[in-house]
């Protein structure tokens, strides 16, 4: 049996199996607002094994390999686009539509319009804090008739704390509860009227729900200690609010917005390719022309709790920069400290689940041909061939080995012709495919569950069903040299922008050799940069493991 578990830990959930070619997660149970895929441990894939991959995230337990990704990403993990089988090619729900095609179209437009017509949303900012996010410390102070403190660095103090308050205020009120109570609810009143059932929530939203319970609580904790001190009498000397910082920056504050940000990049993507359908079109324009959005297009209001979380550490710091107190101003820093670790974190796992996505797609349409047909001079009787196909390199492209450096369409010159091909430049080898596009699209690829770091061109490619087949052999970067050509001899064969690429053997043997075309000559000189840093990266990395495999003898204890 062909089995590979992504988690480091041999007898505790969390995990994914890979059996045959397809990715299974141990349960599908998910919980949105959670970061893991949860499982229990099945005694038949108990075995020893390494650990691939570290991920952390803040607040959870985490063992050595285990593979942690937001709900979302769980679920575009197990998307059939990212299998290796022949099946994923088909659609989930083949008997399915997206939309309503035909004759029916126009009614189901303006039925979808009369439902929205017929829905009515109330003011949602009827807070006790709404009236105070736009209004200044001093403004409060004089507001509710005290006089602020005389002195001058705890006025300060509670000025910084004070523009934490009002920002969260305006981020809640503005920004999460317009995506909540007119996007997110409008869509889920229009799926139980049956309009738009095929659009995923958590795939465009995530864990809205959780991000705006989680801010409305800070807000709501830091506004009952406002109205604590203006209420209390003038002997109360300073703000007590190191509590709520500590509860929520170290809690579940940071937590769900990692979660939401996760996810952002795919739901900016599954949101441009949903705005290509006429009726999510009009769903979309009748949220955005609604009043309480005050213009903002949801691309904008989608984009802020990334904005916040980036913020947070500059109100922190401006706090503990008025702060005069020295046990106050550790445990500030340490919070600022915390958050600025949680940003830290949150880009590496943003990288990482973005490039494992990356190369998962590329596993699907990199086709690597076999032997006997990559090459007509080898024979391989049919009763032999499946020793060959045992042995099939489609495990090369793994996420966890290697990483690419570099990618782009270039033009190939054979013998009697041109050839669009495409190139991927790995960190230990360079790869040399051409695309291959089919006339008759597929109608079972999902574009909003597409890669959004993979090019336009992949993009087409996927599409149209196509795919990217290798040409020839990987060319490791010890054995690759690259030189550029002078126009003047190759001007003659119609070739501009032209540089050759040479694949030698250990024996320094030149076993294959590829004239390629750029578009431009800045195209050119990019390819022929990146390809010579790639080569002496490896080169330095390979020097490197030799010496440290090598070490040096131990010095006699005569000396």
């Amino acid at each position: 049996m062909d089995l590979q578990i992504f988690s480091g830990r041999q007898n505790k959930e969390n995990f994914w199996y890979q059996k045959g070619d397809k990715i299974i997660p141990a349960t599908m149970g998910l919980v949105p607002s959670d970061l893991t895929g949860l499982g229990h441990h099945n005694s038949g894939f108990y075995e020893h094994r390494r650990s691939s991959v570290v991920l952390n995230l803040p607040g959870l337990e985490v063992f050595p390999g285990d593979l942690l990704v937001s709900a979302g990403a769980a679920d575009y993990l197990c998307h059939p686009l990212l299998l290796l089988n022949s099946e994923s090619k088909k659609p989930r729900w083949p008997f399915s539509k997206r939309g309503v095609q035909g004759k029916d179209k126009n009614k189901h437009i303006s039925d979808l319009e009369d439902c929205l017509s017929s829905l009515k949303i109330t003011d949602f900012r009827d807070y006790e804090f709404h009236t105070l996010k736009d209004k200044t410390w001093n403004e409060v102070m004089e507001m509710h008739q005290k006089l602020p403190t005389n002195q001058l660095d705890l006025r300060k103090q509670q000025e910084a704390v004070w523009e934490l308050f009002t920002s969260e205020c305006t981020y809640f009120l503005d920004h999460l509860l317009v995506l909540k109570m007119i996007f997110m609810n409008t869509l889920k009143y229009l799926q139980t009227h049956e309009y738009l059932l095929d659009v995923d929530l958590w795939r465009l939203f995530a864990n809205l729900e959780e991000l705006s319970q989680t801010s409305f609580g800070f807000v709501n904790s830091l506004f009952r200690i406002f109205k604590d001190y203006i209420d209390i009498c003038e002997t109360s000397p300073s703000l007590d609010f190191i509590s709520v910082l500590t509860k929520y920056f170290r809690g579940s504050l940071c937590q769900s917005h990692q979660t939401y940000c996760l996810n952002y990049s795919a739901a900016v993507f599954y949101l441009e390719s949903l705005k290509q359908r006429h009726d999510f079109g009009i769903y979309l324009k009748w949220c955005e022309q609604h009043d309480q959005c005050r213009r903002l297009h949801l691309p904008e209001l989608l984009v802020a709790p990334l904005h916040r979380l980036t913020r947070y550490p500059l109100l922190l710091k401006n706090i503990w920069k008025r702060s005069t107190d020295s046990t106050e101003k550790i445990m500030i820093y340490s919070i600022k400290e915390k958050v600025e670790k949680a940003i830290q974190d949150l880009e590496g796992k943003v990288k990482w689940l973005d490039n494992f996505q990356k190369f998962r797609h590329l596993q699907e349409i990199v086709v690597w041909p076999p032997l006997w047909d990559r090459d007509k001079r080898f024979f391989i009787p049919e009763c032999l061939k499946h020793i060959f196909k045992e042995h099939m390199a489609e495990n090369i492209l793994s996420p966890t080995n290697r990483h690419l450096l570099y990618e782009g369409k270039l033009t190939l010159a054979e013998s009697t012709r041109f050839l669009d091909v495409y190139l991927f430049l790995f960190d230990d080898f360079l790869l040399v495919t051409k695309t291959k596009r089919n006339k008759k699209k597929l109608g079972g690829s999902d574009p909003g569950l597409m890669c959004p770091s993979l090019t336009a061109e992949l993009q087409t490619v996927i599409r149209e069903g196509g795919s990217c087949t290798v040409i020839d052999q990987p060319i490791p970067l010890d054995r690759l040299l690259v030189r550029g050509l002078d126009p003047l001899h190759v001007s003659v064969f119609g070739l501009r922008n032209a540089f050759l690429i040479q694949h030698e053997n250990r024996y320094r043997q030149c076993i294959a050799a590829f004239l390629l075309q750029a578009q431009t000559e800045n195209i050119k000189r990019t390819w022929i940069a990146q390809i010579t840093a790639a080569i002496s990266r490896f080169t330095r990395s390979q020097e490197t493991k030799k010496l440290s495999s090598f070490p040096l003898p131990a010095e006699p204890s005569g000396i």
